[in-house]
């Protein structure tokens, strides 16, 4: 027919056949009842794909050479087509066919099981006949009921469930809504369902659901809840500003609870505790972020800046940092392994990173050092090196260069008192000394008071001088007795033997005792010449403790006074040969060691303000005065956070002494002069 010009009467022949056909296969499908309709629809859409590839393959040549020429639209097509518009778009069908659809999606969701097969051929039937008639017909209308349904039942469940089992309930919802799509629906539904139910159940809900008492945010971080709270972060992840939300909730929290923690008189009452708190609160939501919040950068920033910010609320926090770690190189870490060692001085690190004057940590740490080395008194020297490496690491070598002077002090010091015995045989027999000689510069100073040691103590002491500077040319040795510790033994009433270890200062008193029996508190003080306040605190200690009192004290009483007068404690004994007798030890400063010690610090950060202010000028030879505050304190954060005013008295004293001058027309501009 084509051959012979009759390709126009094949083609709407075929095109009337069809349509004919398909208005009876309408008819056939209306009349369909209840569940059957989408079973005899689904059949005969499979009969007329079978009918249209066979008259496609009879039709073979019009299909190849009529319709190009003429543009008319391919066999198949054509078939596609047709079922649309006679079968689809029937007045009878269209509504019916849409409503049976969501039906059956609702029932799903309702709990019933539905025959997911037809619905999948349903859908596929309507894919194949155009994304858009699978959008028009069925998705767009979906996506609204979604919508609706969501926003009910989301309503019902967020007034009854406390938020971590509405939280589960939503993500079970996503992922039916995802099952679903996977079972019957087109693959590019699913963006598009799965934002209907996080608009709904989440992104509406979000604040309500983060502050919900009793189960919010907050109570989930209290409780360590870490299902709950990953389920939060995976729904608020899906949603804008969910994480940011979150995330803000969580900062205030950290911010609150931590600043309780540093500004309870309670907790200041106990470094060691203090720091021990800060430290379960960073493994607490070290945990949190790491189990729940899937290592999220921008919360480990959240948790930084937060312990930050309140570390820094307490002055005393670098203080105490420092006796913290006091505590454990003296004690705590006995018998620990070195990797738990290592651990403690990590987190010991973490929380220094946090400190604005890490300065002031610097000048506590230095005095705690000293002690510990002086005393003997350190767990283990690998530890005290390991810590000191991290500082050099952290803060550079001027951080603890000094620090590792103290150690090279301390070996030089066994070394020189081998060679002083080495020299001086016939001494073995009397009291032994040992020195340590340290360098001035390396160690915490300490204003140098001299106490008058007893006879047979000074001449070991004048013979170790004059072997030390006979080794030595260009040095002074100046003694340092508040600092040492002896060994003495003892005899009381009933013939009691024990070994007293006890301060420089101590000995000095009891050795007093060998040549009287009663002395008055003015004639200790006359005779051994110590400072009153470390005189009271070492009479306390040798009478007032209970089982250490060697010596007794009349009129009783806690505190000492001019008029007391001390005796040997005949009566005194104790289970142990070896009698420790500490000093009453002030552990924490009192308020004017503290303030001398911040006068140090203020001290010290004189030289390195001007020393930044010399450099930046140097290199930018010219500058105003807001620029240069900026760029000092940012040189020095490292260290400390430089004070604008103490900026400015640096600028003023280093104009004074021509380092530097101001424009004459701009008066807040500088100008370096070489």
């Amino acid at each position: 027919m084509v051959l012979h010009k009759f390709g126009d009467k094949l083609y709407s022949g075929l095109v009337a056949t069809m349509t004919g056909h398909l208005k009876d296969i309408a008819q056939s499908v209306e009349a369909a009842q209840g569940g059957s309709f989408l079973e005899e629809l689904n059949r005969k859409w499979n009969d007329h794909n079978k009918a249209l590839q066979m008259i496609r393959d009879i039709l073979m040549y019009m299909d190849r050479t009529y319709i190009p020429s003429t543009q008319k639209t391919p066999v198949h097509e054509l078939g596609l087509n047709l079922w649309k518009e006679n079968v689809i778009y029937s007045s009878q069908i269209r509504t019916r066919l849409l409503n049976t659809l969501l039906e059956l999606v609702h029932s799903e969701r309702t709990a019933e099981v539905i025959d997911r097969g037809i619905m999948r051929n349903i859908t596929k039937m309507l894919m194949d006949l155009g994304p858009s008639v699978y959008g028009q017909e069925f998705e767009t209308h979906f996506l609204q009921v979604s919508a609706e349904f969501y926003r009910v039942e989301s309503q019902k469940f967020i007034e009854c469930c406390d938020c971590g089992d509405y939280l589960k309930k939503a993500e079970r919802r996503l992922n039916e809504e995802m099952e679903r799509v996977s079972h019957y629906l087109d693959s590019r539904t699913e963006k598009k369902i799965t934002n209907v139910v996080e608009k709904e159940m989440i992104e509406n809900h979000m604040l309500r659901l983060i502050h919900m008492e009793n189960s919010g945010l907050v109570h989930m971080l209290c409780d360590d809840k870490y299902e709950d709270l990953s389920r939060m972060y995976n729904l608020f992840r899906r949603v804008t500003d969910g994480l940011s939300k979150v995330r803000e909730v969580m900062t205030s929290h950290m911010r609150e609870s931590g600043k309780q923690l540093v500004t309870d008189p309670e907790r200041l009452k106990d470094p060691v505790e203090y720091v021990q708190r800060l430290l379960d609160e960073k493994d607490k939501y070290d945990k949190i972020i790491n189990l729940a919040f899937n290592n999220d950068k921008s919360f480990q920033n959240a948790l930084n800046s937060s312990f930050e910010y309140f570390i820094n609320l307490n002055a005393r926090s670098p203080e105490f940092i420092s006796l913290f770690v006091d505590d454990k190189l003296r004690k705590g870490l006995k018998g620990v392994s070195e990797d738990d060692v290592e651990v403690t001085l990590d987190k010991v690190m973490m929380l220094f990173r946090y400190l604005q004057e890490k300065d002031v940590f610097e000048k506590y740490y230095k005095q705690h050092l000293a002690k510990r080395l002086l005393s003997g008194k350190t767990v283990s020297d690998d530890a005290e090196r390991s810590l000191i490496v991290k500082l050099k690491t952290e803060c550079g070598y001027q951080f603890t260069s000094k620090l590792e002077g103290m150690f090279t002090d301390m070996k030089t010091s066994q070394d020189t008192m081998q060679g002083f015995y080495g020299c001086h045989p016939e001494l073995s027999d009397g009291p032994t000394l040992t020195v340590q000689v340290l360098t001035t510069g390396s160690w915490p100073t300490q204003s140098s008071v001299t106490c008058n040691l007893p006879a047979e103590m000074s001449a070991l002491c004048e013979k170790f001088r004059s072997y030390y500077l006979g080794t030595h040319t260009g040095r002074r040795l100046s003694w340092q007795t508040n600092m040492g510790t002896a060994d003495l033994k003892a005899t009381f009433g009933k013939g009691q033997k024990h070994e007293l270890n006890v301060s420089t200062y101590q000995m000095c008193v009891l050795m007093l005792f060998n040549n009287a029996d009663r002395l008055s508190y003015k004639e200790i003080e006359q005779a051994t010449e110590i400072p009153a306040s470390d005189l009271k605190r070492c009479l306390q200690s040798l009478a007032l403790v209970k089982g250490r009192n060697v010596l007794r004290k009349e009129p009783m009483g806690k505190e000492i006074v001019e008029d007391d007068a001390f005796f040997v404690n005949d009566k005194f004994s104790s289970k142990l040969y070896k009698v420790k007798i500490g000093t009453v030890v002030a552990q924490k400063e009192s308020e004017p060691e503290k303030q001398e010690t911040r006068q140090r610090v203020e001290e010290d950060r004189k030289p390195q303000i001007e020393a930044a202010i010399v450099r930046i000028m140097k290199s930018r030879k010219q500058l105003d005065h807001n620029n240069l505050i900026a760029e000092v304190t940012k040189q020095l954060q490292s260290r400390f956070l430089a004070n604008p005013t103490e900026v400015k008295k640096r600028i003023e004293s280093l104009i004074e002494r021509d380092f530097l001058e101001r424009d004459d027309s701009d008066r807040r501009l500088y100008r370096y002069l070489a």
